[in-house]
């Protein structure tokens, strides 16, 4: 029930009521009877002892007197009226006679003066009463109107406000390419329908969360500058049979109305899952939806000027009937960014924030390798977030390192204290890793070594490959996993037994043979692929999935990993053992320091101690009022914290 019909259906019961205040407000009026007397005949009916009540209330504006009353034989609405000019001595006489007669007379106040007030209360009356039966009755509408509200289409139409383009956009350079045309489509569809060309009626939008799938289908409307409908796929679904399907072809309605325009489902897996999957089966709310929408998109009507963007991050899971052409005619794979694409999103997300000098993206793009655009933003707030923390004016690279660590890893945890043995046992550990890493040739680059606790790593070593890259070879696997297995061999070379502390290395190193093995076809069971990384989330295939290899073919995959596993074991242990000093002189130095960098750890390997730092003297002109009033706090200068620069300098001096 939409406004205008809501408004029709209240108006005969606003009018009914209307009138029923109207008599009951002002019944008394039409049922009275008002005699009209003469002064002279008013005393005369006083001196014969028939008035029973006198009341007289002067008129200032028409200068007289009313004086209104009741007499004996009156009936219960019947009164006298009588108009005399205004004079004390009508008072007075009245007053004289009161005294002789003992009639009951009363003495009123000009009604002008507050006849403001009086209009006041009574149309404030009016309007409270008006006012309660309107809320009565919308309330009892709206309840039946939402209660009849379940068929509609739960899909937003955007207002134009905070208008998205492909300026703002970045690092998706092919991805935009390839949706271009949709634009082109909707802003001159009679270029394509002359040369009889299809244009694409969905297009899907694949790939990881945080890569920018619901960033590129705003912008596409933005571009287009036509209407932009929105929705995700749990809005469809509802406890009751039939209503996902209901809203289907209410939102599918309304974008016929503003054709051309554009309808984006995001997660549409949620409701364009495989049919017939699970142990139940059946035809289920979501199943209904989903024929309502494969109808909708490609069924007998026809849906000119409709087009369908879709975003998942499971493709897998989607019915093949949804992915046929004619409805999701083309897959736009949006990936992971690469270094220049990294660099372009942290120019737009860096629009707004200052920097230092001494930061550059580009380095920060070649560090980040595996961030998606998402991740990119928020490395860049949480710099931000650190900066006002520690009352810096602008972002230094300090403050990036600690928001790149907090985003892989989570916050340090500083109030954590190691043992001395502990901390010597994380320090071998992340410098065997390190140690690997620089003797390697197609392993990582250490990047930072740490043993300050962060998540639920007692410390971590960030490696980046050299380069990015879409394949791997053999020996940089191998190399990858002996790299991982570096941290135990390191235990066991040093304090002759091992720790828990491997246990995620173990389960990446693992991993990779397993991939290895059943999937790149890297060993002497040949180039057969036995596993595929498409696992199913449905619990009736898990049920009743069978192996598409036998037992025997199990174990011997189980004797190759080992057969990988222990060959980098034992690579690792050999770089290790002659290379002691290397991996002690790394250790002790992290016992020291808690945390490397890259620059530091090359001058150590080089040089065999870091470079010593020269000492500078600073003045207190120099530093920062923070720092200033952290001096202040260590010599215990009482009210510090409300002390101007100037007059911190002038006590520190003193």
């Amino acid at each position: 029930m939409n406004k205008n019909a809501l408004r029709k259906s209240l108006i005969p019961y606003l009018v009914i009521f209307v009138v029923i205040a109207s008599i009951v407000l002002f019944a008394d009026i039409f049922d009275r009877k008002v005699n009209t007397l003469t002064y002279d005949q008013l005393i005369a009916d006083i001196n014969a002892g028939l008035v029973e009540k006198v009341a007289i209330t002067p008129n200032k504006n028409a200068a007289v007197y009313k004086i209104a009353g009741v007499e004996k034989g009156y009936a219960s609405n019947e009164t006298f009226a009588v108009n005399v000019p205004l004079s004390d001595e009508v008072v007075a006489k009245l007053l004289s006679l009161q005294e002789e007669y003992n009639y009951e007379f009363k003495t009123n106040e000009d009604p002008n003066a507050s006849a403001i007030f009086g209009y006041i209360i009574n149309i404030a009356t009016l309007a409270i009463l008006l006012g309660g039966a309107w809320f009565i009755l919308t309330r009892q509408s709206g309840s039946a109107s939402k209660s009849m509200d379940f068929g509609r289409s739960r899909a937003h139409l955007s207002t134009g406000q905070n208008k998205v383009t492909f300026d703002d956009v970045a690092g998706l350079t092919e991805e935009k390419e390839e949706v271009a045309e949709l634009i082109d489509f909707l802003k001159d569809p009679g270029r394509f329908q002359k040369m009889g060309a299809r244009i694409p009626k969905g297009v899907l939008l694949v790939g990881p969360p945080g890569t920018g799938k619901t960033l590129l289908a705003r912008a596409v409307a933005g571009e287009a500058n036509v209407p932009f409908y929105f929705i995700s796929g749990s809005e469809f679904v509802e406890l009751f049979v039939g209503v996902g399907a209901s809203r289907v072809r209410d939102m599918f309605k309304q974008a016929k109305q503003n054709a051309p325009c554009l309808i984006f489902i995001d997660e549409i897996d949620a409701v364009g899952r495989q049919r017939g999957t699970g142990l139940g089966g059946g035809h289920d709310e979501r199943e209904q939806t989903l024929n309502q929408l494969l109808t909708e998109m490609d069924g007998f009507g026809a849906n000119e000027g409709i087009i369908i963007i879709a975003a998942t991050n499971r493709p897998d899971v989607l019915d093949p009937a949804l992915l046929r052409p004619g409805r999701f005619d083309r897959q736009v794979q949006v990936n992971l960014p690469d270094a220049k694409g990294r660099e372009e999103i942290l120019k737009v997300h860096a629009k707004g924030k200052k920097f230092a000098s001494s930061v550059s993206l580009e380095n920060i793009a070649t560090r980040s390798v595996g961030f998606s655009g998402a991740d990119l933003e928020n490395l860049l707030n949480e710099a931000a977030l650190l900066t006002v923390r520690r009352n810096k004016n602008v972002i230094t690279m300090a403050e990036i390192d600690e928001a790149h660590d907090r985003v892989l890893m989570g916050p340090a945890k500083v109030t954590k204290k190691y043992t001395e043995n502990d901390k010597k046992l994380v320090a071998y550990h992340e410098a065997g890793h390190a140690v690997i890493g620089i003797k390697l040739s197609h392993a990582d680059v250490v990047q930072k070594i740490t043993i300050i606790p962060r998540g639920h790593a007692g410390g971590y070593n960030l490696m980046l490959p050299k380069e990015e890259r879409f394949t791997a070879t053999e020996n940089e696997l191998l190399e990858k996993i002996t790299g991982l297995l570096g941290g135990r061999v390191a235990e066991e070379l040093t304090f002759g037994e091992v720790t828990t502390g491997a246990q995620n290395d173990f389960e990446q190193a693992t991993k990779i043979a397993r991939a290895m093995v059943t999937e790149y076809g890297m060993s002497d069971l040949g180039p057969v692929q036995y596993e595929s990384n498409d696992g199913s989330v449905f619990l009736g295939r898990d049920y009743n999935k069978s192996k598409n290899f036998s037992s025997q073919v199990a174990f011997e995959i189980d004797q190759e990993i080992r057969k990988i596993i222990d060959k980098c074991y034992k690579k690792a242990h050999e770089i290790l053992k002659s290379n002691k000093d290397l991996m002690k002189l790394i250790a002790e130095t992290l016992i020291e320091k808690e945390t490397l960098t890259k620059e530091e750890i090359d001058y150590l390997v080089d040089n065999g101690c870091l470079p010593k730092e020269e000492i500078k003297e600073v003045s207190l002109e120099d530093l920062t009022i923070s720092d200033l009033k952290e001096m202040a706090k260590e010599k215990k200068i009482k009210g510090y914290t409300k002390m101007t620069k100037e007059e911190l300098i002038d006590k520190l001096k003193d």
